[in-house]
């Protein structure tokens, strides 16, 4: 049996309105997201290191925001406040401010603009 070395490969954040939710996480990241069209699907590309694990905002017919169900946690750098701070600033709601996770770092959550709950993470 193989053994599956990252059980995250790709992951996919929900849009009602493309473009705001494409400004909303290129002003968090401080740039400006490539965008695509793939099919029937609008998506942004968040930024991502060459062979490493990505995602996109996508908006297509069968994609709901949400602020149940599945949570993906972004990375937030070296210390996620710098990109929480940047959360209301852009639109978003931040919800839990930045708390510790013992050994493992701090978290964070936030709504972004088109009501997905979001989590950041990092080590310091």
């Amino acid at each position: 049996m193989e053994q599956i070395q990252n059980s995250l490969n790709w992951f996919e954040i929900p849009a009602t309105d493309f473009e705001r939710a494409a400004k909303f996480y290129g002003a968090l990241y401080e740039t400006d997201l490539h965008t695509q069209k793939m099919g029937d699907a609008d998506m942004a590309f968040l930024p991502m290191a060459e062979n490493g694990i990505g995602g996109a905002i996508v908006k297509c017919a069968h994609y709901v925001p949400s602020q149940d169900g599945s949570v993906v946690y972004l990375n937030g750098g070296a210390d996620l406040q710098n990109v929480l701070d940047r959360v209301e600033k852009a639109g978003g709601k931040v919800t839990v401010p930045k708390f510790e996770i013992g050994e493992h770092g701090f978290c964070a959550f936030f709504l972004d603009t088109e009501g997905n709950k979001v989590g950041l993470h990092s080590d310091k």
